[in-house]
């Protein structure tokens, strides 16, 4: 753990001072300060208008008594504004440069309350490394991790009730995609074991600098009780079937079961015609699947 910013006792608020946003012109000096130019590597787009960050804390739904988990908070711009509505953030940053300075940027623009860095990669992180139990989940996460960091998070902290994250557009369709969309895929699936997904909205490039050159929106999620089954079976038909989705389960299947005459029998032992497509079964029917007895 990186730093803590002073503030109020857990579940509780403060009546201290008034949060100010940062502004493009803050963000820019702040990266020059530091030296810090946004890499690709790294999926570093920092969102600089206030608008944006009110927009994404309004949508997120929080309560005084959230604790939020914000993954990749770069420059603090969405820190911020959560610090404003929750009763604590915990931010995960794997940037030394970034998590080091993010703290005496809390202190400066959100005083009296309870910021908790962490620097730490985000497809790692575990419980046990988190200084305060996070109910609620809001990022702007880098797109090239963005599926599995999510998965990732909602299988390691069960606290977790909702999220609401910024990816690329093409990802947020395939997060919240249904069975029979043209976008549904594994990522949508495997989301759907865990929570309820919907898209939130998008976000236009030039909130972001540097400008991306793609499309940003919001996905928003509601965890739910998980399905009958084992996850690590279900989601191993899951990755099968999606590796080769044109095709129909009997021959998606047959690498998985041993053979294309073995996956048509545990087809049908789940009540599944062995000429449906992956993109047609729903989790819950994914994990009837991989329970049927090989």
């Amino acid at each position: 753990m990186v730093g803590v910013t002073p503030g109020p006792e857990q579940g509780e608020r403060s009546d201290g001072g008034v949060v100010r946003l940062l502004g493009a012109g803050e963000i820019r000096a702040l990266a020059t300060e530091l030296g810090v130019r946004p890499t690709k590597k790294l999926g570093q787009n920092f969102v600089h208008d206030a608008n944006t960050v009110r927009r994404i804390v309004r949508l997120a739904e929080l309560t005084a008594d959230d604790v939020v988990l914000e993954v990749g908070p770069g420059l603090g711009s969405l820190t911020l504004a959560l610090l404003d509505e929750a009763a604590a953030v915990v931010a995960v940053e794997i940037d030394p440069v970034l998590a080091d300075r993010l703290p005496a940027t809390a202190t400066d623009h959100a005083p009296d309350r309870t910021l908790h860095v962490v620097e730490a990669d985000a497809l790692r992180i575990t419980v046990a490394d988190l200084p305060a139990v996070p109910t609620a989940l809001v990022a702007n996460l880098p797109y090239n991790v963005a599926v599995p960091v999510v998965l990732h998070l909602l299988a390691e902290l069960p606290s977790l009730r909702r999220g609401l994250v910024m990816v690329q557009s093409e990802v947020a369709d395939r997060l919240a995609a249904r069975p029979g969309e043209a976008a549904y895929g594994a990522p949508s699936a495997k989301l759907a074991w865990y929570a309820d997904a919907r898209r939130a909205g998008p976000v236009p490039r030039g909130v972001f600098w540097p400008v991306p050159g793609v499309d940003s929106a919001l996905v928003a999620f509601e965890r739910r009780p998980e399905p009958d089954g084992d996850r690590r079976a279900t989601f191993a038909v899951v990755d099968a079937a999606f590796a080769q989705r044109r095709k129909g389960l009997r021959a998606a299947l047959s690498g998985w079961a041993g053979s294309p005459a073995e996956a048509e029998r545990r087809l049908r032992a789940a009540g599944i015609d062995p000429t449906t497509r992956g993109e047609q079964l729903d989790v819950t029917r994914f994990a009837a699947l991989a329970a049927t007895p090989s």
